[in-house]
């Protein structure tokens, strides 16, 4: 029964060249009861915490309203088809932090583990579209006691605490709030994201370490930035963007960082409502080491492209630019893409 249900997910699917991700241990998860388990929480659970293969874990199509803990690495997430395979949880990062000392536990998928594969899934922080008005909690962790809540607190889909080698392959992260994807980890963190769909607020995406976003789309519901890197650690780290789309609300504003960061663009394409305003350095008191690094090749906005983002990288330099160039021989994450229906 399950290998006919892995077989006919693919065929469902059209997953061509997914066979790869098949590990020794495969898990099917349906909320019907045909899979080996009902809840995606569940089938994690069941992984030996000592194994040291790679588990696949079959989502089949449906909405998991689900916070997800992962902690067993080696672990890929695979959904039958990304508009279907939903794992949705609605919380404000803003009233967790008042009852809780850390961040464990505040998105919909919380990561402590490496190497950990997202493909064909949706992944929503429900919050501000469920929102219903602004309230006030108490909030001893506050200086006041009391905070006030309202739609656009920090929402996050995705968050990694102590993590480090995480992709994401055709997926779409979703939050009105801001940081809606939270890799965070300035030291250690190697994110690579690919045909992947972002919307959020301010700094609703925003990788500490080395980051690879490719072929992906960018939507800012509000805020002052759609996109933020924190590159302090180590001077190598930087966030990479190529063949990438930002759209968003009308004159919505592309970037920003607090502390040392490096940012390339590249075939980059820019909606026409974007705002003549260039990637900046929020004004605080954290010294840079290593000055303002963004670079430009190739960049385009139908409507005029806006000076800041002229070519400052030549075309020999561009296309150096490479995820084995970012991540060197510690990671080659796209020797293993795997390709959506």
């Amino acid at each position: 029964m399950i290998w006919a249900s892995k077989y006919l997910l693919l065929s469902i699917c059209h997953l061509l060249g997914v066979v790869s991700v098949f590990a020794a241990h495969t898990i099917v998860v349906d909320a019907d009861g045909t899979g080996d388990f009902k809840t995606i929480q569940a089938a994690i659970n069941n992984i030996p915490i000592d194994k040291s293969s790679r588990t696949t874990i079959l989502i089949k199509n449906g909405t998991y309203f689900e916070k997800l803990f992962i902690e067993k690495s080696n672990l890929v997430l695979l959904g039958e088809c990304c508009d279907s395979t939903i794992i949705s949880a609605s919380i404000a990062r803003d009233e967790w932090r008042c009852l809780y000392p850390d961040d464990w536990g505040v998105a919909t998928i919380n990561v402590c583990a490496n190497d950990i594969t997202l493909q064909n899934i949706t992944v929503v922080n429900s919050f501000g579209f469920d929102f219903s008005g602004n309230y006030n909690i108490s909030c001893p962790a506050d200086s006041t006691g009391a905070k006030a809540i309202g739609l656009r607190s920090h929402q996050m889909a995705l968050r990694t605490m102590q993590a480090t080698r995480l992709k994401a392959i055709h997926c779409k992260f979703r939050s009105l709030g801001g940081d809606t994807v939270s890799p965070w980890e300035a030291t250690i963190g190697m994110w690579y994201f690919k045909d992947c769909s972002m919307e959020g607020s301010v700094d609703f995406y925003c990788p500490r370490g080395w980051a690879w976003a490719e072929d992906c789309r960018f939507f800012a519901h509000a805020g002052t930035a759609a996109i933020w890197h924190d590159g302090s650690a180590m001077r190598s780290s930087a966030s990479v963007f190529k063949n990438c789309s930002f759209n968003g609300y009308d004159s919505f504003l592309l970037g920003r960082y607090h502390r040392d960061a490096q940012f390339y663009l590249m075939d980059c394409q820019f909606a026409d409502n974007m705002r003549d305003s260039p990637i900046y350095r929020v004004p605080t008191s954290n010294v840079l080491q290593w000055g303002h690094r963004v670079f430009f090749f190739n960049c385009s906005r139908s409507a005029g492209n806006y000076n800041w983002f002229s070519n400052n990288l030549t075309a020999k330099a561009a296309l150096a630019i490479t995820p084995r160039w970012l991540f060197g021989e510690q990671w080659k994450p796209e020797d293993e893409v795997y390709h959506k229906n």
